[in-house]
């Protein structure tokens, strides 16, 4: 079964639309990101919907609503929803955003339009040797989360290894690709399957030896070293190209909605 076949049956599925439903503006798309998306969530994971709007023109002054946030709990879980203004999603796109691309590429659909599918196609001229900085970044941040706590927290070292891998991933194939077991499919390190597992079972300190802590920074040393080497081999463009068409994308659904 694919992932986006199994998140069909996902128990949190019918209240997202609900979150979605109730937006005041029209939704262009609306899709997981977070752990649901990297492929570890557990039980108590929150689930991130993220997404697009329209705002009318006359709307435009309020700028508090070119993004919108809404937060709903139920049980031991919170649903997020946040939404950008197709214009500031746009802005965000030309700019070497990982974020965004996995929201827009994230097979985890919530709802989604025929701008959707045009906004993926125009998406592809956005994918550049540039977003190196967002997933060394990400990487960096996450490592450093990692070191700072004691005992060692398990979520920020499974964060490390989804970044890392997916920026290397990009950077060789120029697709976007969140999910750390399929990610893992290609490389194969031993211990994220193990690491994985605890996360889903809700494991959220890890016990580990000074020599083992000593083993991820080498391993995280590793791979950040790989994915420099990934960028300078990537054959992606400096830049996107997709500046004007996105523009014009944007005012197109202003004018005209959904």
């Amino acid at each position: 079964m694919s992932i986006a076949e199994a998140f069909r049956h996902a128990p949190f599925l019918n209240a997202a639309r609900r979150m979605i439903q109730e937006t005041p503006y029209p939704v262009v798309f609306a899709t997981l990101s977070g752990a649901h998306l990297y492929g570890f969530a557990s039980p108590q994971s929150d689930v991130d919907v993220r997404g697009c709007h329209v705002l009318p023109e006359k709307a435009l002054m309020q700028r508090e609503e070119y993004t919108l946030e809404t937060t709903r709990h139920q049980d031991h879980w919170a649903m997020d929803w946040v939404s950008h203004d197709v214009q500031k999603f746009v802005n965000l796109l030309l700019r070497p955003n990982g974020y965004v691309l996995e929201q827009l590429y994230s097979p985890l659909v919530v709802s989604t339009t025929a701008a959707h599918a045009e906004l993926k196609e125009l998406g592809q001229g956005c994918i550049t040797r540039a977003h190196v900085r967002h997933y060394l970044g990400l990487a960096y941040a996450q490592w450093k989360t990692f070191e700072r706590h004691d005992p060692p927290q398990l979520k920020p070292l499974l964060y490390v290894f989804r970044a890392l891998l997916s920026g290397i991933h990009l950077m060789q194939t120029g697709q976007i690709e969140a999910n750390l077991p399929r990610l893992n499919e290609a490389v194969q390190l031993p211990y994220l399957p193990d690491l994985m597992a605890q996360k889903r079972a809700g494991v959220t300190v890890l016990e580990l030896t000074p020599e083992e802590v000593r083993f991820y920074q080498q391993e995280f040393e590793h791979w950040v070293a790989c994915l420099h080497a990934a960028h300078q081999a990537s054959t992606l463009p400096d830049g996107p190209s997709a500046q004007a068409a996105l523009q014009a994308f944007s005012q197109r659904l202003r004018n005209n909605s959904l």
